[in-house]
């Protein structure tokens, strides 16, 4: 007998997240053994601009980043081919230790996934890193497979939200989202604008992996809802513009202001759809894009006794990792094991510009 699935029963479809594990780079340094590398790189430029360059780095939240280059080739000139090879060999590295991490602590194999989702912007390979790690993990030769490559920050929250699409409309199947970023593989070190000089005081490289399953006795936090929210004639605000020296950052000043004036239209509507407020909402799992989008945040929580500490934290423990950054978070509040019934919001912004949202019941 088969077994007839109604669009009701597809809307009812519990999608949950298994597990999320992180993987760092092999190197790292404090912000504090990056100053004389700064000294370096600015020889010969103004005094005043030197010392502001200095407080930027000092003052942008970050205690530490990770790197999957030694500080010295960052700051060493290279051509893009150069960076790039070291950004696909690393990236397939990270990818494969992090699905492989996050596939033991769910106890699942890897012929168990029906679908894998690779996120990077900060370089450029193909095949893609899902083909890759297909591959190298011996994935099913049936697997569905998804690239995203050119969403940003927000693309973590992307895959989850593509994810849970196909697992609500494929029951009793298994999704990996893998996030896998190298900003410092874009730095520029012929570029002294500002746009470059605060993405290399803001980001770091790291990965993490999310799993998730429309098996129904699958434990986990389940996805209640998601949904992307796009700005209107924003484009010009973030993103990378190809040179022949790499991907160079483009970051407006005015980032903060615009997530700002768009916050309530972000966060009400969707909770309301959801017959929610914010004070019914448990836990903030928010994407630390910078110092000041942190702070813009908080100021906009901070009258309804809401904290981002978590996001606060992983920004000063490891920096602005693009698309993985949010998942980190999300780790940080699952391990904290939330209390049954307790709800998060998931929310990230990225290039286009657009602000992605997913609501979670623990």
């Amino acid at each position: 007998m088969g077994v007839s699935l109604s669009v009701d029963n597809f809307e009812n479809m519990s999608v949950k997240i298994k597990t999320v594990t992180k993987q760092l780079p092999k190197y790292s340094r404090t912000t504090e053994e990056i100053i004389p590398f700064l000294d370096a790189w600015l020889v010969g430029q103004e005094e005043r601009f030197i010392r502001k360059v200095k407080k930027i780095f000092e003052g942008a939240a970050v205690d530490k980043r990770y790197s999957i280059m030694d500080p010295i080739a960052v700051f060493t000139k290279t051509s893009f081919e150069e960076r790039n090879n070291i950004y696909v060999r690393e990236v397939i590295d990270l990818g494969e230790k992090v699905l492989e991490k996050a596939l033991k602590k769910a106890n699942w194999n890897p012929e168990d996934l029906d679908y894998i989702i690779t996120v990077s912007c900060t370089g450029i390979m193909i095949p893609s890193l899902d083909a890759y790690l297909i591959n190298k993990l011996k994935l099913r030769q049936d697997i569905v497979r998804l690239p995203v490559t050119e969403m940003g920050c927000v693309a973590g929250i992307s895959g989850i939200i593509y994810a849970k699409n196909f697992l609500q409309a494929n029951p009793g199947k298994r999704a990996a989202v893998i996030a896998v970023e190298s900003p410092t593989a874009t730095f520029q070190l012929d570029d002294f604008s500002m746009a470059n000089i605060v993405s290399a005081a803001i980001f770091g490289d790291g990965a993490a992996c999310v799993l998730l399953s429309s098996h129904q006795d699958e434990e986990g936090p389940e996805i209640l809802a998601e949904e992307m929210y796009h700005f209107y004639d924003n484009i010009q605000m973030m993103g990378f513009k190809l040179t022949n020296s790499g991907l160079q950052m483009v970051l407006d000043i005015e980032v903060p202001e615009t997530i700002a004036s768009h916050f309530p239209d972000i966060i009400h509507p969707f909770l309301e759809k959801n017959n929610l407020t914010i004070d019914t909402i448990d836990h903030l799992i928010f994407h630390p894009g910078g110092k000041k989008i942190v702070q813009t945040v908080e100021t906009l929580f901070s009258d309804l006794e809401k904290n981002i500490d978590d996001t606060k934290e992983v920004l000063r423990l490891y920096g602005n990792m693009s698309s993985a950054t949010v998942l980190y978070v999300l780790e940080r509040i699952m391990d904290s094991k939330p209390k049954k019934g307790e709800k998060g919001l998931m929310l990230s912004f990225g290039p286009g510009f657009s602000a992605q949202r997913v609501l979670l019941q623990f």
